[in-house]
């Protein structure tokens, strides 16, 4: 039943009119639904799109989605990508039919869109202690016996305020123990002996159920190989002594969870260690920048970089903005700034400019800042700018980069746009 309203919830999405809402669509598509938008083919140079505009690759975007389902497979690791990258149902939903176990989401907001758009398996990368949320996700739970919830516990004032708000729901709400990344990290119990005394309030109350462990190796101090390879050791050694006490005797597997979109290869290595226990274990990747991809800050810091032979993620956005102003000869400014592009990480790359249908590569173009609603374009001697000329931009942090857009053209290496991506921040 669940599928079946996250199919319909799918479909609505495509009846929706195109209005003053969505930036950089045609002002002549206004009143079209979605989907009678995107059966057009409008091409997105020159079919009345208008800068700045968000674009994804729909090559590279299926080109990652691949990827990605392949690489979980190979190294046996199930995957559950953070939808806080995109809040897209449509991602989600093609996230999942290229193998993805469920989606990670971080807060009480997140999970309510995966479950409107029929999403059957959340992990809650967050302890949760909002009375009033835990309620509702109770709710989701007596409701719908498919539906399957996992979120942490990092303290024990945590679990009486969870259990104080889940007296008298039909189910448990299965927990996992953060074990932190180290000191300095962001949230995660600190130490081992103080993840035990977690465990075993966990234990003590009929509302929750333990079923394993889980970190975010990201947050390791000063992270290199051998720094992220010793946490996630960690990490799997507190599994395995949990279990030895007994902890994950009501679980029906073990639950083993790591990964954002820097060190995966290290976790794939370190779940391959873990010995056997009592359960199955379900090795439980989170990785979720994957989707786009990006030109900055991941494409630095990816693992495919370490490991070629696995492959490569390709950067699929990139954000077209037009020259409003060449005020000398080495500064121009374009109209898109901080409103539309991320910045929180690094700044745009100048990549390509088009004229007259023709795109070359932005030689002599680079951005040094960012006001609201302008790019501040660094010039040389090499670069032939003209006001009028759209730039292309790569950007980085895709974090930031879908939460600035609510309808995002996905569209063909010839510009020809062939969806729409809604979505929900």
């Amino acid at each position: 039943m669940a599928q079946d309203t996250g199919t319909e919830a799918l479909a609505r999405l495509a009846e929706e009119r195109v209005d003053h809402r969505f930036k950089g669509l045609p002002p002549d598509s206004w009143g079209l639904t979605v989907a009678e938008l995107a059966g057009l083919r409008r091409n997105l140079f020159t079919d009345g799109f208008t800068t700045p505009v968000l674009v994804l690759s729909a090559e590279r975007l299926e080109h990652n989605l691949a990827l990605m389902e392949t690489y979980a497979v190979r190294h046996g690791l199930a995957f559950a990508p953070h939808g806080k990258t995109s809040m897209a149902p449509q991602l989600f939903r093609r996230q999942i039919e290229r193998g993805a176990w469920g989606i990670t989401l971080a807060v009480p907001h997140q999970v309510r869109v995966a479950r409107a758009f029929g999403v059957q398996r959340v992990f809650l990368a967050n302890e949760l202690v909002d009375a009033s949320a835990l309620r509702w996700i109770a709710g989701e739970l007596a409701a719908d016996p498919e539906f399957r919830f996992v979120c942490y516990v990092d303290s024990v004032r945590g679990v009486e305020l969870m259990d104080a708000a889940l007296r008298g729901a039909s189910r448990p709400v299965d927990v996992v123990v953060e074990l932190a990344a180290g000191e300095g990290a962001r949230t995660g119990v600190r130490t081992e002996a103080e993840c035990a005394a977690v465990a075993d309030a966990v234990a003590a109350v009929p509302t929750l159920r333990l079923v394993g462990v889980a970190g975010y190796e990201g947050e390791v101090p000063r992270a290199d190989p051998e720094r992220v390879t010793a946490y996630l050791r960690r990490l799997t050694a507190l599994a395995a002594e949990l279990d030895k006490r007994g902890r994950f005797d009501e679980a029906e597997e073990i639950v083993v969870s790591a990964g954002g979109s820097a060190w995966f290869d290290a976790v794939a290595d370190v779940f391959a260690e873990i010995p056997g226990l009592s359960l199955p274990v379900l090795k439980l990747l989170r990785s979720g920048a994957y989707v786009s991809h990006d030109d900055g800050h991941y494409r630095r810091l990816t693992p495919f970089a370490r490991v070629p032979e696995e492959g490569a993620l390709e950067p699929a956005f990139r954000l077209w903005a037009q020259v409003v102003s060449r005020p000398s000869p080495e500064q121009a400014f374009a109209n898109a700034g901080k409103r539309d592009a991320a910045y929180d990480l690094d700044l745009p790359d100048a990549q390509v400019i088009r004229r007259d249908g023709t795109e070359r590569p932005a030689a002599g173009v680079g951005v040094t800042g960012l006001s609201d609603q302008h790019a501040w374009l660094r010039t040389t001697a090499e670069a032939d700018l003209e006001v009028g000329d759209w730039i292309g931009l790569g950007l980085s942090h895709p974090c930031t980069s879908f939460d600035k857009w609510q309808l995002i053209p996905v569209a063909e290496a010839d510009g020809t746009v062939v969806d729409y991506i809604r979505t929900f921040f």
